[in-house]
């Protein structure tokens, strides 16, 4: 179970980044795609550093790294099939 007290160090934020962009949605448009860009790119760094550093999730990597590519294809190929019987079902 989560720590109440991360959960509202990642709820907040949310809430206020969502509160504030509704509040300045009418005014002039900021960009911001270039520092969204390296945020994100320093997230997945921190990431990617976390896991090489632990040696438990290092050797774990292969098991979970196959479980997430089948889940993966699993919900690729269904999405597809869903929409193709989805289609048929529109067309008829």
């Amino acid at each position: 179970m989560a720590d109440p007290l991360t959960l509202v160090y990642l709820t907040v934020p949310l809430v206020v980044g969502v509160v504030s962009g509704y509040l300045v949605r009418n005014r002039r448009q900021v960009k911001l795609e270039k520092p969204i860009v390296a945020i994100v790119v320093v997230l997945i760094f921190s990431l990617g550093f976390s896991i090489g550093s632990n040696s438990e999730l290092l050797a774990a990597l292969p098991q979970v790294g196959l479980q997430a590519l089948v889940i993966a294809v699993l919900a690729i190929v269904f999405s597809v099939a869903f929409v193709m019987a989805g289609r048929k079902l529109v067309k008829a």
